[in-house]
């Protein structure tokens, strides 16, 4: 049985830490990812810090840690910051 239309974008959004389905969530790599580009989506005034901790929530629990990552996200943040500078 196919799904239908309401199934359909359930599993399109699967894995996916924003509504709109940007900020993929479903490896570890890519959860880190969402969390360093959240962070400078927020310092940038492009993001809310509420969408933010949403992101967040999501990425930790493909993590599998309460806290985050502080440490790979610190280090993904500095060399975003970096990238910018340039």
């Amino acid at each position: 049985m196919a799904p239908n239309v309401a199934r359909r974008k359930v599993l399109a959004r699967e894995g996916k830490a924003n509504k709109d389905g940007s900020y993929p969530t479903d490896t570890p790599g890519r959860a880190v990812a969402a969390k360093a580009y959240s962070t400078a989506a927020v310092r940038e005034g492009r993001m809310s810090s509420s969408q933010k901790a949403s992101i967040d929530a999501r990425a930790n629990r493909e993590l599998g840690n309460k806290g985050g990552s502080r440490s790979v996200v610190k280090e993904l943040g500095d060399r975003l910051k970096a990238r910018d500078k340039r």
